[in-house]
């Protein structure tokens, strides 16, 4: 007997409804909208609010619990929104306050929460906090880091701090102090330790609870404190350590007060409204530490969409990120692809190997204990755009190989030789390493001329969009850095009045290329997604998308695949029913102290991972061929068509089956 892939009969149309518990974060599926890429109302070509809106009957068919959209505050795209410049208000880009409160209720009569971006770290370089600091006025720079410069004439960055997207994390302006940007020079960092900081975004966080959000996912959750002095690191590539080593400007235990307060406002709300970090740590035991209890209720776990196609690593992962949430009574999450990293069909190997990792990857995902993310498309098993022109890219570090910035020198060091590299002097510049990419080739191979194109809709050339890279090419496999840490980049701006010595004139500072840090190529998991119809913009909008969808894409839109039991979108219908309806599925299982999870490994052939849940079982076959081994169940749904005649099974290659006894 052969059990094919999917059945169109287990999913039903708007059969979510909200979760009675007030746990329902612990094993939620949110589904993450990438507002600019996911539908467009007005005709510009870029998503927008009432975009959202409209499509959301699509995210409450296929059965997702909450909805977390990217920013869409008013910003000046430096990168990506994540540079806010009003934390209160809808940029028009998107629509306006009214628009977000539509969503919010229609979303909430089709049952689906809604989590918003909340980015606590810095503000756009044109808020007005920033502005008042650039302008003098009293006390306002006491918000942010500034720092006098060292060196003689204070010329010299305060500290040896590397910006994530490479070259120094200093900006000089024209008074000659310095001011802290972990990111772009458009983003400096605000000073957690001011009372004015620890009010207004506790202002802001009611803001928009009070509009009826149920959460927020909090950017560089793990960055809002620095250590004490802000001392040297003393190495360069910097950007590679993190999620590795310690960090004296992240995963500082002063988070923790900031996190266990926000905890407390937002559990002064009926919901409960939810806290997601996106936060990086040395060890999964600290980054447990923000999900303890009085903190957060989640913390992205991108361990599992950094896992290669291997059995023993997937297993690893699997093990050492329940053990370090169980310990602190949290629920684990799991995420295959974001905005920010190449699509999981494009890592797995493309094509249809790539389809098939990517289909058996989402139900092993959907079948581990704790909450899962999906970003926007892969229920439709999109793949990487790969071959965008150079004129259509948006992703401002594209460019950031082709162009020159001033940077410091660094200070000699009387006890270094003539050979000294940059550790031996003080502060450790773009070329020592600073960033992760591989230089201007990472960034699609264009020369300088590249630079002064855009793409002909409308806004992209003044509101680029931006955001971080993922290896060095589209195939990468984006293992090699902490990703969704690098939430954006800016391009270089040299003429900024606020930079330089202060009289437009820079002699001492030598022009080097820009760091390596971002390949540029994010553009490809952000093309806008296809809806309907035999040609571009399959449904998108009434006009054009920011970014050109392939031609291939008519076959891989929501209504093409509607209805074909087959499809990856009515796998993960099916998918996403059968963990409403099974028992043993979703939130961890009450058990004793040594099974807390109510999962178990079950002993399988090489290359197959077997583990039961109560009353269920998952088969994960990730070898180029079909294995045979004694049948644990039921087959009740597997990402390609299994063979069984009740006693043993023959797993297809690079599959996963569900089971019931």
């Amino acid at each position: 007997m052969t059990h094919e892939s999917t059945a169109v009969g287990l999913a039903s149309a708007y059969s979510n409804t909200t979760t009675a518990s007030g746990d329902w974060w612990r094993d939620a599926v949110i589904y993450q909208v990438y507002v600019r890429s996911f539908a467009d109302s007005d005709g510009d070509g870029i998503g927008d609010l009432r975009g959202v809106r409209s499509r959301l009957p699509h995210l409450a068919r296929l059965g997702v619990d909450a909805v977390w959209l990217t920013p869409f505050y008013v910003s000046p795209q430096a990168d990506g929104g994540y540079d806010v410049a009003d934390y209160r208000a809808v940029d028009p880009l998107f629509g306006d306050l009214a628009d977000a409160e539509e969503l919010v209720r229609a979303a909430h009569a089709l049952g689906l929460r809604v989590i918003v971006d909340v980015v606590p770290n810095h503000t756009s370089e044109q808020h007005p906090w920033f502005r008042a600091a650039l302008a003098g006025e009293p006390g306002a720079r006491e918000r942010y880091l500034f720092r006098r410069g060292r060196g003689t004439d204070g010329d010299l960055p305060p500290n040896d701090w590397e910006s994530i997207f490479g070259g120094p994390a200093w900006t000089r302006v024209a008074d000659g102090e310095w001011y802290l940007h972990l990111f772009a020079p458009e983003q400096p960092d605000l000073d957690w330790t001011h009372p004015e900081v620890t009010a207004e975004f506790d202002s802001v966080l009611r803001f928009w609870l009070d509009l009826g959000v149920d959460g927020f996912r909090i950017d560089v959750a793990h960055g809002m404190v620095k250590a004490e002095g802000l001392p040297d690191i003393g190495r360069g590539a910097q950007a590679t350590l993190i999620g590795s080593e310690p960090l004296p400007f992240f995963d500082q235990d002063g988070v923790h007060t900031i996190h266990r307060a926000w905890r407390r406002l937002l559990d002064s709300y009926e919901g409960p409204r939810i806290g997601v970090a996106e936060a990086w740590a040395p060890t999964s035991e600290r980054l447990a530490l923000y999900v303890r209890p009085d903190e957060l209720h989640q913390a992205f776990n991108f361990r599992f969409l950094n896992c290669p196609w291997d059995p023993a690593a997937m297993r690893t992962v699997i093990d050492e990120s329940l053990a370090a949430t169980t310990a602190v009574g949290a629920p684990t999450t799991w995420v295959l692809s974001n905005h920010d990293v190449v699509r999981h069909v494009t890592r797995y190997g493309g094509g249809p190997q790539g389809l098939a990792r990517a289909r058996a990857a989402a139900l092993l995902m959907l079948a581990l204990p704790g909450s899962a993310y999906l970003y926007q498309g892969e229920e439709l098993g999109l793949p990487e755009v790969t071959d965008l022109p150079d004129t259509a890219r948006q992703d401002p570090a594209f460019r950031r190989g082709r162009h020159q910035i001033p940077t410091p020198r660094p200070e000699p060091d009387p006890q270094a030789g003539p050979e000294a590299g940059p550790e031996a002097g003080t502060w450790a510049g773009p070329e020592a390493g600073g960033g992760s990419g591989t230089g201007p080739e990472a960034g699609g191979g264009a020369g300088p001329e590249a630079a002064l194109h855009t793409a002909p809709q409308a806004h992209t050339a003044t509101r680029p969009e931006a955001g971080t890279g993922t290896g060095t090419g589209p195939e990468a496999a984006a293992a090699s850095r902490p990703q969704a840490a690098l939430h954006g980049t800016a391009e270089p701006n040299p003429t900024r009045p606020e930079a330089g010595n202060g009289d437009g004139d820079t002699p001492d500072l030598p022009t080097a290329p820009e760091a390596d840090g971002q390949d540029g190529l994010r553009d490809g998991c952000r093309v806008p997604l296809p809806w309907a119809g035999a040609e571009p913009p399959y449904g998108f909008g009434p006009a054009g998308s920011w970014l050109p969808q392939p031609d291939a894409w008519a076959g891989l839109s929501v209504a093409a695949q509607t209805g074909d039991p087959h499809s990856t979108l009515e796998l993960y219908r099916a998918a996403l029913e059968l963990r409403r309806a099974l028992p043993g599925l979703g939130a961890p299982e009450a058990g004793g102290p040594a099974d807390p999870c109510g999962m178990r490994w079950q002993s399988a052939p090489d290359g197959v991972l077997l583990f039961t849940r109560p009353g269920f079982a998952c088969t994960l076959n990730t070898r180029p061929d079909p294995v045979e081994l004694p049948a644990p169940g039921r087959p009740v749904l597997s990402s390609a068509p299994v063979e069984t005649d009740g006693r043993t099974v023959r797993l297809p290659a690079d599959s996963c089956t569900w089971w019931t006894p």
